[in-house]
């Protein structure tokens, strides 16, 4: 990490200007001027970022950018802050809408994929725009927060929707409303009587670590459980200002996951990615998601093959403490919602064995002996409609005489 004082833009900022949060957002980067004082940009470079913000939008905060090492051109920091020529590319398969979430929406900026559960999108601004954002075709195009009668009508509908006990709050970055606006938010939601909990996705731990301050982590702890997922994609991001940062939300009672976005040329490799989780658990981040890079138009450059995820989670697992391993997933096009991917480790099984494999390669043989084996029915949780599974392959075990086949199958076995 840079010392701000040595960039010329910043050498008269004071420390008191630095560590506040509005400060960094007022001093945002959104053209290349401090980038030219931060890199040395020639001018075929400058001429390519320009090119790159008529299409899409930059915006880095000092703090973020200071941890740009400008001596190396593959920074894993500058990668995911600064435009680059390539994002010009549109390639086969890359989508407006990748993960389907308009399709799913029965209310503007409400997203209802899966049963239980609900994304608010309360804000199309962010601190940062990530260049492997999945959602470029939303932020930084309108910089502005959701309020008035669209909240409204978001909140109506959570209330009207009874099946829904978590909700994620997220954007855009949550955190981009002041604390005030954000708890008028979060009060309003929490007040619902099926709402158990209610999660916050922001980036800003990583990118703007001065936002995690006492005021907002005092309105917080009025309105637990609440939880935050933070989005650290490289251990260059973990530095004494966001471990300080995640100190604050896990001391409020705030526990934190990280959801990391598998990205070429900066995490895509198992010695990155297990020092990465090594270090969020000693911030007491825990490690949650391994996302596949969504097909979003113009982000095919940091886009990996799955067997490369694949890869890292087979030097994760056994090789390290469990705790230290996400669920990889691919969040399916096309609305399939996230499908958590690994490696093989069911070889065969039979009515009477089961063939495993373990992180070494060891094969061994597991003795099912449980034939009749069933315990449903016997709890009081086993008769209450809000815990059926009405759907899916886990609706089975419930009702083995069912069948799940595809509509277009055209063999019916029943």
């Amino acid at each position: 990490m840079r010392d701000y004082r040595d960039i010329p833009s910043w050498k008269d900022v004071t420390k008191e200007q630095w560590l506040d949060w509005k400060w960094q957002l007022r001093n945002s980067i959104h053209d290349t001027k401090i980038l030219n004082d931060v890199f040395k940009l020639d001018s075929e470079e400058l001429r390519e970022v320009k090119a790159v913000l008529q299409e899409f939008p930059m915006s880095v905060t000092p703090y973020y950018l200071s941890l740009i090492d400008p001596e190396n051109e593959n920074d894993p920091v500058k990668q995911q802050a600064i435009p680059t020529i390539k994002e010009m590319n549109v390639s086969k398969g890359d989508l407006l809408d990748p993960l389907d979430e308009d399709v799913d929406s029965p209310v503007e900026g409400i997203t209802h994929r899966y049963p239980d559960r609900v994304l608010m999108l309360v804000t199309h601004v962010c601190s940062m725009y990530c260049r492997h954002c999945t959602r470029r075709r939303k932020v930084g195009e309108v910089d502005r927060h959701i309020g008035g009668d669209l909240l409204d009508k978001q909140i109506e509908y959570i209330k009207n929707t009874p099946s829904v006990r978590d909700v994620l709050i997220s954007g855009g970055d949550p955190l981009m409303l002041s604390t005030a606006q954000l708890e008028k938010i979060i009060s309003r939601v929490y007040e619902i009587p099926h709402v158990e909990i209610i999660r916050l996705g922001s980036r800003m731990p990583v990118v703007l670590p001065m936002r995690i301050d006492d005021e907002l982590v005092n309105m917080l702890k009025k309105y637990h459980p609440v939880y935050i997922n933070t989005h650290f994609n490289h251990p260059n991001e973990i530095t004494k200002y966001s471990a300080a940062a995640c100190d604050k939300l896990n001391n409020a009672g705030v526990p934190l996951g990280n959801q990391t976005v598998l990205l070429r040329g900066v995490n895509d490799c198992p010695h990155v990615m297990k020092k990465l989780m090594h270090k969020l658990l000693q911030i007491r981040v825990k490690p949650y998601y391994m996302y596949q890079c969504d097909a979003s138009r113009g982000i095919s450059h940091f886009r990996t093959s799955i067997g490369k995820g694949i890869e890292i989670i087979e030097s994760l697992r056994g090789h390290t403490t469990g705790m230290a391993v996400p669920v990889y997933v691919v969040d399916a096009p096309g609305g399939g919602g996230k499908i958590p991917i690994s490696p093989q480790y069911l070889i065969s099984r039979s009515q009477d064995h089961t063939i495993l494999r373990n992180f070494e390669g060891v094969i061994t043989v597991y003795h099912d002996n449980c034939k009749g084996h069933s315990v449903c029915g016997k709890d009081e949780a086993c008769s209450d409609p809000k815990y059926k599974i009405k759907k899916g392959v886990a609706h089975i075990f419930a009702n083995p005489e069912e069948i799940i086949e595809p509509s277009h199958k055209p063999r019916k076995l029943h």
